[in-house]
């Protein structure tokens, strides 16, 4: 469904991160790790086509899209949900929610029932304006926002960082229903090794731009841990 060989991504002329490959199959969830300024939110970036340069190869369900502007990988079926959410606070949750469904590669407009469906809570709030909801609440529509461009693959950089516990139980929650349940492919960064070996079925660990270690989850073993995601 998505896969990278050989991709060197840069900064102006400066590279930050150096022949990554990975693959994730259909229905798959790849968790990246790291610690902080390795490249992870570089790497969803370059994913996107939100750096300045990149070489290698991109592919999005065996379309090649390594030289495609952003808009057309978004409506080749990536959806993504930034680091600090970008939601539009001055909008209401409706307005934020109809803006995700323009990038729809099917042309669909309209709120997915979906979106809605996995957040009750934005169902009930849809006029209220997006900068007065909690933090843990506009991480709900920063996904249901890229829900709506109904996506083949869904990148989520740190989502749960800094939310509360309660609200991180009900993102993780979604997040394996939407994966499991409904074959959602997932590529997210993450920080807490104990969702990362809840959701994951594959991980990745970048260490200074650069791919250290990866394989299936059951092999995220102590020792990696320790060597390459301890402070």
């Amino acid at each position: 469904m998505l896969e990278l060989s050989g991709v060197t991504a840069y900064y102006g002329k400066t590279p930050i991160l150096f022949n990554i490959s990975l693959s994730i199959g259909k229905g798959e969830c790849l968790c990246v790790l790291g610690r902080n300024g390795v490249g992870k939110t570089t790497l969803l970036k370059t994913i996107m086509g939100l750096v300045d340069r990149m070489s290698g190869e991109l592919t999005i369900d065996q379309t090649k899209l390594t030289r495609a502007p952003t808009a057309s990988r978004a409506k080749a079926g990536l959806g993504y949900v930034p680091q600090g959410r970008r939601i539009l606070g001055k909008f209401s949750v409706k307005q934020n929610l109809e803006l995700g469904s323009f990038a729809r590669g099917d042309g669909a407009s309209g709120i997915p029932e979906s979106c809605l469906e996995n957040f009750p809570y934005l169902r009930e709030n849809l006029n209220r304006r997006a900068g007065l909801l909690s933090g843990g609440q506009q991480q709900q529509l920063a996904i249901a926002r890229a829900l709506a461009t109904d996506p083949k693959v869904l990148l989520l950089d740190e989502p749960t960082e800094g939310i509360q516990p309660n609200i991180v139980a009900d993102i993780r929650r979604t997040m394996q229903h939407l994966n499991r349940d409904l074959g959602l492919t997932l590529l997210l960064t993450e920080q807490h090794i104990k969702i990362a070996r809840e959701l994951a079925d594959k991980f990745l660990i970048l260490d200074v731009g650069r791919v250290v270690a990866q394989g299936p989850i059951a092999e995220l073993s102590d020792d990696l841990i320790q060597k390459h995601l301890t402070i």
